[in-house]
């Protein structure tokens, strides 16, 4: 997707998001933010895809209440694994309920973002997942988000 952002000289972002939605490799996208922007405070969305979405986080398919607890608590231990406390302290956990291409540009437009850093989808499958999952995320994100986003690959 995008490269890094330091190949395109701008402003240092104040404000960084970093969606959460239960998938592999999410969690180099926390530690990647707050390293290369090491001014700016982070948001943590951890997004609750709806039970109707072609694949909510981890296939598992519980009550409401118990998948916003999960989700929360799955950020809560992503933010734990930082080992820097000064770094965790620049970190502010939201919770967010949706398809994520709608969800996190609609977070980063309404919540005042200047970035928006996430994990990508390394498999570029071309066949029946691809068809039955729909478009990759990091993709759709990209295309509706008008702040700029870095997906790590």
């Amino acid at each position: 997707m995008g490269p890094a952002p330091e190949a395109h000289p701008m402003a240092d972002p104040d404000c960084v998001l970093v969606p959460t939605l239960g998938r592999p490799r999410e969690d180099e996208a926390l530690p990647y933010a707050l390293e290369t922007f090491p001014d700016a405070e982070i948001t943590l969305l951890a997004v609750v895809t709806p039970l109707d979405a072609p694949l909510s986080e981890g296939g598992v398919l519980e009550r409401d209440e118990q998948r916003m607890a999960q989700t929360r608590a799955s950020a809560e231990e992503l933010l734990a694994s930082i080992a820097d406390p000064d770094a965790r302290d620049r970190v502010r956990i939201e919770l967010g309920e949706g398809r994520p291409g709608t969800v996190v540009p609609r977070y980063a437009s309404e919540a005042g973002i200047d970035h928006v850093v996430m994990a990508g989808d390394r498999t570029r499958s071309n066949g029946f997942i691809r068809r039955f999952l729909g478009r990759d995320i990091a993709t759709t994100v990209v295309e509706r988000t008008t702040q700029p986003v870095t997906v790590l690959e």
